[in-house]
């Protein structure tokens, strides 16, 4: 219902998200754009008295004024939601809506005003069944003298009219598709009205439209049943001969295949002949479509046969996305081998109700997170590979990645890399570690990192190859970059730096993907123990890219704080872990403090180094500490103008909301890029927004932060 649709923006707009740019993060109030989609809706009393009532519409609005278009004196401001009152003579009007936002922009629209005492002529009625929503019928009402109509939609229990301005268009949905007694109510200034009505029609939508989401994730983290996005096993029969009655075929939308069962009883999908292996995979995932009220069983089978049914429930006239835990499935039945599926089995809920539509049946795991720079060993979930080697008998010399023995000074973060350097082991002993990838030299060419030695003045050596274990297995061990830096304390954590270009035949254009650490190279081992931490890439930008950690002592985290009582910055720093307990013990985090009466969109921005690569997935996972649960956190991305080519744009943004679901303990949240609308993978977002208890007016409260990264 139009009326009811913008009086909820307006119940919203308070909420509306300040973009920040580079020349003035705090001054959010200058990127506010000016109030859109202004109109009003406008009510005549049918009593030939001329009482007009005038409820002005708009998005992004703090008050409006109305010229009333007779030669009256403008209204006084009205604030967003309200209306107001005029007589009018017997006449034709262009009333002028001034609508006023946040900042003081305005925005202008003329709304045509009749006040006629006739009743309404030459109505045309256009009724219409929505071509995409299914069971919407949306109707047009135009007629000489008119300015509203009321549209009575006949659906049983329904009596209340929808409401629009001559010429508008007002939508109604209905429950059942049948033919329906539509009548249109035409209303001018007078007593009479002029009324039309129609049996119509209503038709459902039987079929989807618009195929189902497309899927984002890497075809090596997916074992694939049926989904044009990935490869399905060969052979397999969609439609075994197992006695059921339901029907099968397949059709294309936008070119886009997917399955249909009708009257689905029960159906079957059978590879028999080569089982698949999904024992590493960790969901089950299925798009349902549905124009029926029914709901689904979906049912993996192995040998045995072992089977365990999920229950579908679905929404008609959409696409409904399932991930489904395979613990689900053997948590019902422990005999389910996930290492031999070899059929699937759709049953109907109720059997027989209804038709399905299925696409995009495949297994999935989470990806491996990057192993790349900068490397800080904190992450629970990176295989930090280390290999030692050079021992007295050219074996491996032990390498491990431990707690961090010595948390103090420079260097206080949980884990760190040991290697042991045995007495006479070889002079060129030490440990390699391949990366996810090749090195990105982005963030510069001097590598940095921690190091604790029990002696001062020994040498240390830091290379990189490109590797034949290289993932493109194509890799060069001769091709290699190295430099040695000497400690200067014992006992103690230091930062070593490395300039890479001083190596003769470094080039930024090679593809290093190992990196080796050689501890007092060119000495045979003494039986020494050494630790290293924070291996980073310094000398380009000093700014981080995702993901974020705060666990860098080169990097800067230039986070600004905007929202305060008088607008002006919240506190924003990066500090020591207050609570280093649970899923993050890392030791330092983000703290944003909310004062007092800050704003209700307060909070902090960071610009990143470079445009988000979104290469490792589009769900941003944030750890979060609060101290209460069920507090909204919105986290935004923009393409700002601060961004390095300065060509970004703030309106071109995605922002997604996660709550809280614990109080002063560390929890970590989800947010899923892809479910805001606009989102693309295409844009360029430099800008990262935090908003701590978004929509409410600050508590006085302070929220912790850490682990920004993006995953599928």
């Amino acid at each position: 219902m139009k009326i009811i649709k913008y009086t909820l923006r307006l119940c919203l707009i308070a909420l509306t998200i300040i973009s920040c740019t580079e020349d003035d993060n705090t001054d959010y109030v200058k990127s506010i754009a000016a109030p859109t989609n202004v109109s009003a809706a406008v009510r005549v009393t049918q009593d030939n008295t001329g009482l007009v009532t005038i409820t002005p519409l708009g998005e992004g609005v703090v008050s409006f004024t109305v010229n009333f278009g007779d030669g009256s004196e403008i209204s006084q401001p009205i604030n967003s939601g309200k209306s107001l009152e005029h007589v009018y003579a017997e006449g034709t009007y262009e009333a002028i809506i001034v609508a006023t936002g946040l900042n003081g922009l305005t925005t202008t629209a003329v709304q045509n005003i009749v006040v006629s005492f006739k009743a309404p002529e030459n109505l045309v009625v256009i009724i219409e069944n929505d071509p995409a929503i299914s069971k919407q019928v949306n109707v047009t009402a135009t007629a000489d003298f008119a300015l509203s109509y009321e549209v009575y939609f006949g659906e049983p229990g329904n009596d209340e009219p929808i409401v629009g301005n001559n010429g508008d268009t007002v939508s109604y949905q209905y429950q059942q598709a049948g033919t329906y007694t539509i009548r249109v109510v035409s209303m001018s200034a007078a007593v009479e009205t002029t009324e039309y009505s129609e049996a119509f029609l209503v038709t459902a939508i039987l079929q989807p439209l618009a195929p189902a989401p497309t899927p984002t994730k890497a075809q090596s983290d997916v074992v694939s049943i049926y989904s044009d996005s990935y490869t399905d096993p060969d052979p397999i029969d969609y439609y075994p001969n197992w006695g059921q009655t339901t029907t099968y075929t397949q059709i294309a939308v936008n070119g886009n295949n997917m399955i249909q069962y009708g009257g689905l009883t029960y159906q079957g999908i059978d590879f028999n002949t080569v089982p698949v292996d999904a024992s590493a995979m960790e969901y089950l995932h299925v798009d349902i479509w549905t124009a029926d009220a029914f709901d689904a069983k979906i049912s993996p089978i192995s040998p045995g046969p072992n089977e365990a049914a999920y229950d579908l429930i679905l929404t008609a006239d959409q696409w409904n996305s399932f991930d489904i835990p395979i613990s689900y499935f053997t948590d019902l039945n422990a005999s389910l081998d996930f290492s031999s599926i070899f059929q699937f089995k759709f049953d109907g809920v109720p059997s027989g109700a209804g038709t399905i539509f299925v696409d995009n049946l495949y297994f999935y795991r989470s990806p491996a997170e990057a192993l790349e720079f900068p490397i800080d060993f904190e992450s629970t979930t990176i295989n930090y590979a280390w290999v030692g080697f050079g021992d007295p008998n050219f074996g491996p010399i032990p390498v491990a990645v431990i707690t961090n023995p010595d948390q103090s000074g420079i260097n206080t973060s949980a884990t760190v890399v040991e290697i042991q350097k045995q007495t006479n082991s070889q002079v060129w002993a030490g440990a390699s570690m391949n990366l996810s990838g090749p090195v990105d030299f982005t963030n510069g060419t001097t590598v940095t990192m921690k190091v604790w030695s029990p002696r001062a003045g020994v040498p240390i050596l830091f290379k990189m190859e490109d590797t034949n274990s290289a993932p493109d297995n194509n890799g060069n061990p001769s091709v290699f970059v190295e430099v040695q830096a000497t400690t200067t304390g014992a006992n103690t954590w230091e930062e070593l730096s490395f300039d890479l270009t001083s190596f003769g035949t470094f080039s930024t254009s090679i593809n290093y993907y190992n990196v080796i650490i050689f501890p007092d190279f060119g000495n045979p081992g003494a039986g020494e123990t050494f630790y290293f931490d924070d291996l980073a890439l310094t000398g380009g930008s000093l700014t981080p890219t995702l993901p974020v950690d705060f666990e860098s002592s080169t990097l800067e985290y230039t986070w600004v704080g905007f929202g305060d009582p008088n607008f002006g910055p919240i506190p924003v720093s990066v500090i020591t872990n207050p609570d280093q307990t649970g899923v993050n013990i890392s030791a330092t985090v983000l703290e944003i403090q909310k004062p007092t009466n800050s704003q209700v969109w307060a909070g902090a921005s960071m610009n990143l180094a470079g445009a988000v690569d979104f290469s490792n997935g589009t769900t941003i996972k944030l750890k979060v500490w609060s101290p209460r649960s069920g507090v909204p956190v919105l986290f935004k991305m923009e393409d700002t103008n601060s961004a390095p080519d300065n060509n970004g744009n703030p309106s071109v943004f995605v922002e997604v909301q996660a709550t809280t679901t614990v109080a002063n303990s560390w929890e970590e949240l989800s947010f899923d890029l892809t479910s805001f609308g606009t989102f693309s993978t295409s844009i360029s977002y430099y800008n990262v927004i935090i908003f701590p208890d978004f929509g409410s007016a600050g508590a006085g409260e302070t929220f912790y932060f850490d682990d920004i990264i993006l995953t599928n």
